[in-house]
């Protein structure tokens, strides 16, 4: 009886003492969980390649760099509407997620930030449709008023779901 008596009057505050002093948090953090169903279709571009150019950038103006392009893709499958998602990488010479760099042909560590822009990036659509995207990009005039001279490239893999 007298060991009973021990491990209830000692250990086993010792134990609840120990395991509610842990579960006290330091902060607390809000989780946003998403998801997006795509539908049953196939979804393809109709061509392989594209160009998004800039053309020449007088290092006098003050004006961003704009240029835009589009892309036609069709949606084909079971279901009469398709839902599709266009995403791209950062390209080649990106620096972190989304930071778009042109690289100097010439001097291979000169570069030039741009940005890049589909619309729409995702989109209920008709099935067997041609539906055009287009693909924008922008480069701000402080960027190419005191860049390397020459020429600049970069290569973006756009991808699309389903």
């Amino acid at each position: 009886m007298k060991k009973l008596r021990i491990v209830r009057n000692f250990l086993l505050p010792g134990l609840l003492l120990c395991s509610t002093t842990g579960s006290f948090a330091a902060g607390t953090n809000s989780l946003s969980v998403t998801a997006t169903v795509i539908s049953k279709n196939i979804c393809t571009f109709n061509t392989a390649n594209s160009t998004l150019a800039f053309g020449a950038l007088n290092p006098a103006s003050t004006a961003d760099a704009t240029a835009s392009t589009s892309v036609v893709i069709r949606c084909r499958g079971s279901s009469p509407i398709a839902s599709f998602l266009i995403s791209h990488n950062s390209g080649r010479y990106e620096t972190a997620p989304g930071a778009n760099r042109l690289r100097n042909t010439a001097v291979t560590t000169e570069f030039l930030p741009y940005t890049l822009t589909i619309n729409p990036a995702t989109a209920l659509i008709p099935k067997n449709t041609n539906t055009t995207i287009t693909i924008s990009g922008s480069i701000t005039a402080s960027n190419y008023q005191n860049a390397y001279v020459g020429n600049y490239r970069d290569r973006v893999v756009l991808t699309l779901v389903p």
